[in-house]
């Protein structure tokens, strides 16, 4: 009996203690990740990156144009992209925080309108004085100061760079320091493992990159038609949110949307924004993404509400755009890596 309780206590105690540890770990490096996020933020950008112009290296590579010289130009033209790209969204969204009082104007008349229609005899409403209520003023000036720390990573862009150069050139040497590290049967399996994982997030990021391009670029062209003030915005803002499934699509559909039907004095315009942006956001999601994708991820919607809680409250606004993309990736390894299968079930719909 002795034994027996003496091996019950013991095994409480060992869960306890494993339990604790697992805790301690967790708050340990949920501290490290919020300290460190000035230099982890340009390191995940770079590995994602990384992954994306992958392809573009191997091309070079069967074209037998040095490794050198393939990474020296991708840099370049990487540089050059987001820098342009930086730029560009970054003087559009300096006149939408100036132009955005106007529309609260307009959206504070229409309030007041509506009020006024809406007001039952016989009780006393208090008139409400809209232009106060939504201080336009004050969020033209939160989106204008929130577009510095969502693009303070063009500022350290010469670090994501330094990080991109030695991801890059490091490219290839697995499969050598696997096979010094290992016997060869066990080194053979590993090997396969990883350019498996290594071969899925390529895939995954990359077509999820190059239909996000494509679907903002078509936002973009649409609103420029229709004359839809700051389309250059909303179109990047299409490109950056179609990187969260279905809530980015919602959200960068109804901006413009509303936008256009403060805009116009008619609502048509506004309805047939919607009509087209809605098509292409179907196409591109529910036809295109897929097709080229081949078997989805399935994550599952509770994951990634979390997931964008999570990494908005450690990284902010960046955090939240990273965080789908980082959890397809932990999913992609745990569902090959057979020990870790049953969290990739978990993460699964």
């Amino acid at each position: 009996m002795g034994n027996m309780f003496y091996n019950k206590s013991g095994m409480n105690s060992s869960k306890i203690a494993t339990g604790s540890l697992f805790l301690i770990v967790i708050f340990i490096s949920g501290v490290v990740l919020k300290l460190a996020r000035p230099v982890l933020i340009p390191f995940f950008l770079a590995i994602f990156l990384s992954f994306v112009l992958s392809p573009v290296l191997k091309f070079f590579t069967r074209l037998k144009i040095p490794k050198a010289v393939s990474i020296l130009f991708i840099l370049l033209f990487t540089f050059f992209f987001l820098y342009l790209l930086g730029s560009l969204f970054y003087s559009s969204g300096k006149a939408f925080a100036s132009g955005f009082p106007l529309y609260g104007e307009k959206i504070g008349s229409i309030l007041s309108s509506i009020q006024e229609k809406v007001n039952i005899p016989n009780l006393e409403w208090e008139k409400i004085d809209w232009s106060e209520q939504l201080n336009v003023n004050r969020i033209g000036s939160m989106f204008l100061s929130s577009l510095g720390p969502f693009f303070s990573f063009f500022s350290n862009l010469f670090l994501i760079l330094i990080f991109l150069v030695f991801i890059m050139a490091g490219r290839g040497n697995t499969r050598l320091k696997v096979e010094r590290a290992f016997t060869k049967s066990r080194s053979k399996k590993i090997i396969q493992i990883i350019d498996k994982i290594d071969k899925k997030i390529q895939k995954y990021l990359a077509i999820k990159t190059v239909v996000s391009l494509i679907t903002g670029v078509f936002a973009t062209v649409v609103l420029l038609l229709f004359g839809v003030d700051f389309a250059i915005v909303f179109g990047f803002l299409t490109f950056l949110l179609n990187y969260i499934p279905n809530v980015g699509s919602i959200i960068a559909t109804a901006f413009p949307v509303l936008i256009a039907a403060f805009q116009f004095d008619s609502i048509w315009p506004a309805f047939w924004v919607f009509l087209i942006l809605i098509f292409i956001q179907m196409v591109m999601g529910n036809l295109i993404e897929p097709r080229l994708m081949g078997e989805g991820l399935g994550l599952s919607p509770l994951v990634i509400l979390f997931s964008l809680f999570f990494w908005g409250w450690l990284w902010g606004i960046p955090g939240m755009l990273l965080a789908v993309p980082i959890v397809a990736v932990i999913k992609i390894v745990c569902s090959n890596v057979p020990s870790m299968n049953f969290v990739a079930e978990l993460m699964s719909k």
